[in-house]
């Protein structure tokens, strides 16, 4: 009988290079489908963060923004669970504040962060922020994000803690702007001291995944540093890592088993 690697030389298992199956995010031929997907994602989000036990209450929010009315964002509606949330149910506000698709209300906590951060960054697609357990107990430290693990040198150079109004609902304009401006740059993930956490990106996708990495950033080292001394990893070996974990392709990549469970378990969210 032939060795196992003589079996597998012979067999038709081993692909081709170019046989292999690599995925990599949409293209859309018209604003439409563009919209439709984007809804799909943000919907799909949603649900998946709220399955996780990452919402609380009414508070929390996810914007995507409109790839056609660029300064509208879809977000979802003000008092619905994550959990429950459909295409259907999902709001267009425009940079005044109004609902101009749908028929219920914004949350106005909502509006002033994430039309602030909208604005100012052209770049951002999605943002998000919940109230987190572990997001909401990493902010009241005003502590870093130390570069523990490969998982926290996604955040690399990339994350920053921001202070202003950390202990009030963010409704007035003044307040967004501010953390808008913190989120600056490339920055993907911001700290709000005594509040949480809100991460954004160039698509759902990874603004999701950002967000649910960020969260388990926090709770391993709560856990951590509550255990003993921190060991830091060198800033060379972080930078290589988050060359490799951190950007925003490998960002969207990490979210697509999340999308592929969700969507295998039930997909009637994603009617219009």
């Amino acid at each position: 009988m032939s060795n196992a690697e003589d079996v597998f030389a012979e067999s038709d298992f081993k692909p081709k290079q170019e046989d292999l199956v690599i995925d990599f995010p949409p293209t859309f031929d018209t604003m439409e489908a563009e919209r439709q997907h984007r809804k799909e994602r943000l919907a799909g989000a949603l649900r998946i963060i709220g399955n996780l036990g990452f919402a609380e209450g009414v508070a929390g929010h996810i914007t995507a923004r409109d790839p056609e009315l660029t300064d509208h964002f879809w977000v979802n509606p003000f008092g619905k669970s994550f959990k429950q949330i459909n295409v259907s149910d999902l709001i267009l506000v425009n940079p005044e504040g109004q609902v101009v698709h749908g028929n219920r209300m914004v949350n106005a906590a909502a509006f002033a962060i994430h039309h602030a951060i909208h604005e100012a960054r052209p770049d951002v697609v999605c943002a998000v922020h919940t109230h987190t357990i572990y997001g909401k107990a990493f902010a009241a430290l005003g502590q870093p994000l130390e570069m523990i693990s490969q998982d926290a040198t996604m955040f690399y150079d990339e994350w920053v803690m921001h202070a202003d109004a950390g202990g009030a609902v963010v409704t007035g304009a003044e307040d967004g702007a501010g953390l808008a401006a913190s989120l600056s740059g490339t920055k993907k993930a911001l700290i709000h001291k005594n509040h949480g956490i809100i991460t954004a990106a160039d698509s759902v996708d990874a603004a999701a995944w950002w967000f649910i990495a960020l969260e388990r950033c926090c709770q391993v080292q709560l856990i951590a540093q509550a255990a003993g001394e921190l060991a830091i990893i060198p800033d060379e070996y972080a930078q290589k890592s988050w060359e490799q974990t951190g950007h925003s392709l490998a960002g969207w990549f990490q979210f697509q088993p999340f999308w592929d469970e969700l969507t295998e378990q039930d997909d009637s969210f994603l009617t219009n």
